[in-house]
């Protein structure tokens, strides 16, 4: 039975290797990249865009950097080294997001098909991969009741698939730029809780074991 080193690298190579393919197998010369896009592409004015449009503020940093400073900011009164923890996570993130975009300098899909106005590169998507790391670090270090962790990083999932899924829809990324940055963060943030030997706290009238 794989010990739990061995099953903690198994959880890291798995997004990473998924992050490795949509580096090297997607954008604008690849097929499975533009039928995606087209087959979730949405209607200017529909529902679906002005919904798509509205998840998409989810993963932007006019929500995200306040929502990580106030978690913070709660965290330092409770449990500072955890605070430290999730600005690591969040900050760091986004930045080692930025590097990538610089170095790998992916182009975006045709401006004449995007519903939203954006010039930064391509791969991996910002939103995608920010989203991931915050409400998945905010549902693992947030202090909830054990048997509520599922439920807190079940619903940190779904915005975060919600908000990359928007970008593809909106005509901003291509998929395999929202896979790759929903890879890179959850790999970013297990990576972190391990360095750090963080376990989800519990409840602080709850007995931590």
């Amino acid at each position: 039975m794989p010990t739990a080193r061995a099953r903690f690298w198994i959880a890291i190579a798995l997004p990473l290797g998924l992050w490795l393919l949509c580096f090297l197998a997607g954008g604008r010369d690849a097929a499975w990249d533009l039928q995606i896009r087209d087959l979730v592409a949405v209607e200017p004015g529909s529902t679906l865009a002005r919904n798509s449009a509205v998840f998409t503020q989810l993963g932007s940093a006019k929500l995200i950097l306040p929502l990580t400073l106030l978690a913070a900011g709660f965290l330092a009164f409770t449990r500072k080294r955890r605070a430290a923890l999730l600005m690591i996570m969040t900050f760091g993130g986004r930045f080692l997001v930025e590097l990538q975009k610089i170095i790998i300098d992916r182009p975006r899909p045709d401006v004449s098909r995007m519903l939203i106005a954006t010039d930064s590169y391509s791969f991996p998507s910002g939103h995608a991969a920010n989203s991931m790391i915050t409400f998945l670090a905010l549902a693992l270090l947030l202090p909830v009741r054990q048997r509520n962790r599922a439920i807190a990083v079940g619903v940190g999932l779904a915005l975060a698939l919600q908000v990359g899924a928007s970008r593809v829809m909106l005509g901003v990324h291509w998929p395999s730029d929202v896979m790759g940055g929903w890879a890179f963060g959850m790999a970013w943030v297990m990576a972190c809780m391990r360095l750090a030997s963080a376990r989800p706290d519990a409840e602080p009238s709850q007995p931590i074991r």
